[in-house]
């Protein structure tokens, strides 16, 4: 586990604590910092972990669980919005096309801040209607608690013993119910 923050100087004498994830210098890197930790994660709950080499995949880390395969596209955020946090559903802009449930099949959203993973299955975000955006981990009571409809998905890391057809059943019926 990282500690969730990192002193600089000595504490006390009014100099600023910087939170571990503004050290980075850019989003790749703390997304590549994000993919480890979903690994570690993963591995240490069991799974098998594969990494697709380079960046040419839609996704980031493969899952095998019992001979099943799931691809994985990891995403962090650090936004604060509301009462929670914004995590994009967006390619690197680099990438000319968009994801698609053909190439992703669970979505895993690291809210940094309050060191909590949401196992979003793709179809949810990619099916009928595209959702670029989500709002995850309300730190405090929303105003509108259907603005934050995967809180059923936080640390829900059984959605990675699924197979990919029960995943895109996800998408059959509302957001709001538990697979």
């Amino acid at each position: 586990m990282v500690a969730p923050f990192v002193f600089f100087g000595s504490r006390g004498r009014g100099v600023r604590s910087t939170k571990y994830w503004e050290k980075f210098t850019n989003f790749k890197e703390r997304g590549e910092w994000v993919e480890l930790q979903f690994m570690a994660a993963a591995a240490q709950r069991r799974f098998a972990v594969s990494k697709p080499w380079g960046d040419m995949q839609a996704y980031d880390v493969g899952i095998e669980q019992e001979g099943n395969y799931l691809r994985v596209q990891v995403k962090s955020t650090t936004a604060r919005s509301g009462a929670g946090y914004r995590c994009m559903f967006l390619p690197n802009h680099l990438k000319k096309c968009d994801y698609s449930i053909e190439q992703i099949d669970v979505f895993a959203a690291y809210v940094i801040p309050e060191n909590a993973w949401y196992l979003i299955p793709a179809v949810l975000l990619l099916g009928k209607r595209r959702k670029t955006m989500a709002a995850l981990c309300p730190v405090v009571p929303p105003a509108k608690k259907a603005s934050y409809c995967y809180e059923g998905y936080r640390e829900n890391w059984n959605m990675l013993t699924k197979s990919r057809s029960e995943l895109q059943q996800c998408g059959g019926g509302t957001q709001k119910k538990m697979p």
